[in-house]
């Protein structure tokens, strides 16, 4: 049994819905659908839930919202009309106009775009609809794990072939509550490790993850395989990939998730793992994902690795300042602390004054302009020369290496290098393993 997830993309309008039947149907076992509000597609320069948050912003100052809604009205009556639709959609709307006229709150009018999606889609293929209220539980604001998972269980399990609209549920009052981020992901995540899938399909407009950014690399190769480890870091450092809140949930039963193209529906996509398989390995490299503006403040102590309390008095400074540390490189008389630069550019002055006061440095230098660059792979732990063959490929090509951090699990190497390099310096080890 398979659950599927389409995003906004991917049902944007009448075409895109008939790719999605395509697919929907090609598979017996893809039973369970969750889907978004529709996006930005060839008719429409404006996703749904955009226009949405304006009608309530609008309605809550008592301003007149007809025009806005009209743009939401027309998106859903052409597919609607297009498709030969059974649904009332005219009193669907009418309804949702008048609760947003009437007050309704903010997570009740921008859930509607996926509300009226599921049950056009449902329609469209004939099978069930199931509210995303009645499955996806919240409790004080924070989604309730176990009675979600319950009442998945309970009211699909016995129910294959359903639509679900994403992104939101209710919470202990009985009140629609959305999601803060990568609303339907999660929904499509939870209910995949409720019903305990095969696999989660996530369908969208790409074909997978890219091993690096296309607007720095041309034509860069999909990754096959990743795992969910491999992913957080490359996250982290601003590659686009999931929210890891939607993925949280399928890692409690190691459900893989398919990153699949609605628009190129036999690409294989990216499948995101638990951990490889040998023959899953097929690069040292799995990604290389990178972010602009950082500082680096070295602060040179003589025998400061054999002061107690050094390094803890340092800590103090940036934890007291609410500066979180990136990195933190060291020798045996120099530390050098790798931190966010619009982050600490308004106390940088303080922050040298109080390093000074507690640990009497010897010096103190700051750099700007540093760029972060994580070369991520499960594949550098067995490869014999692969840090070699990074740095290698840099000075090749002229890139000066400023920062070198390896993780324990030799999971990733983080390379710090000045902001102007960044490109080049990916592109080089890009090209050194592809």
């Amino acid at each position: 049994m398979k659950v599927l997830k389409f995003g906004g993309s991917s049902l944007a309008d009448a075409n895109q819905f008939k790719k999605v039947k395509d697919i929907a149907l090609s598979d017996e076992e893809r039973k369970y659908i969750v889907v978004s509000a529709p996006g930005k597609g060839v008719r429409s320069s404006h996703k749904v839930t955009d226009l949405l948050l304006m009608c309530y912003q609008l309605a809550s100052h008592d301003l007149n919202f007809n025009e806005i809604y009209e743009i939401i009205e027309k998106t859903y009556k052409e597919i609607v009309d297009e498709l030969e639709l059974s649904v009332d959609i005219d009193k669907i709307l009418k309804d949702i106009h008048g609760e947003i006229q009437n007050g309704a709150s903010k997570d009740f009018t921008a859930s509607r775009g996926e509300y009226i999606n599921a049950i056009l889609l449902a329609d469209y293929l004939g099978w069930s609809f199931v509210d995303a209220k009645d499955i996806i539980f919240f409790n004080r604001g924070d989604l309730d794990e176990e009675k979600t998972e319950r009442e998945i269980s309970k009211v699909l399990q016995d129910s294959p072939y359903t639509v679900i609209p994403g992104f939101y549920g209710q919470d202990e009052n009985g009140k629609i509550k959305t999601f803060s981020r990568g609303g339907s992901d999660i929904t499509g995540s939870l209910i995949a490790n409720a019903l305990k899938s095969e696999i989660y399909e996530n369908w969208t407009d790409v074909s997978g993850f890219l091993v690096a950014d296309p607007k720095i690399v041309e034509n860069s190769k999909t990754i096959d395989y990743i795992t969910y480890r491999e992913l957080r870091e490359l996250s982290y450092m601003g590659a686009p990939v999931l929210h890891e809140d939607s993925i949280v949930p399928v890692k409690k039963y190691g459900i893989p998730i398919n990153i699949r193209n609605t628009n190129a529906p036999s690409d294989k996509g990216t499948t995101i793992i638990p951990n490889y398989d040998d023959e899953k390995i097929t690069n040292n490299i799995t990604g290389i994902a990178g972010k602009r503006g950082f500082s680096v403040i070295t602060i040179e102590k003589t025998f400061m690795n054999t002061e107690y309390g050094f390094f803890r008095k340092i800590m103090s400074v940036f934890e007291t300042n609410e500066i979180p540390i990136e990195h933190m490189p060291s020798s045996i008389d120099t530390v050098s602390l790798i931190v966010d630069t619009g982050k600490i550019v308004e106390k940088l002055d303080k922050i040298i004054e109080e390093i000074k006061i507690y640990t009497n440095p010897k010096s103190i230098s700051v750099e700007h302009g540093i760029s972060l660059i994580a070369i991520v792979g499960k594949g550098m732990v067995n490869s014999k020369g692969t840090s070699g063959k990074i740095f290698t490929a840099l000075g090749n090509n002229d890139v000066n290496v400023r920062m070198i951090s390896q993780g324990s699990s030799e999971l990733n190497i983080i390379i710090g290098v000045l902001d102007k390099d960044f490109e080049k310096a990916i592109k080089s080890i890009y090209e050194a393993f592809n």
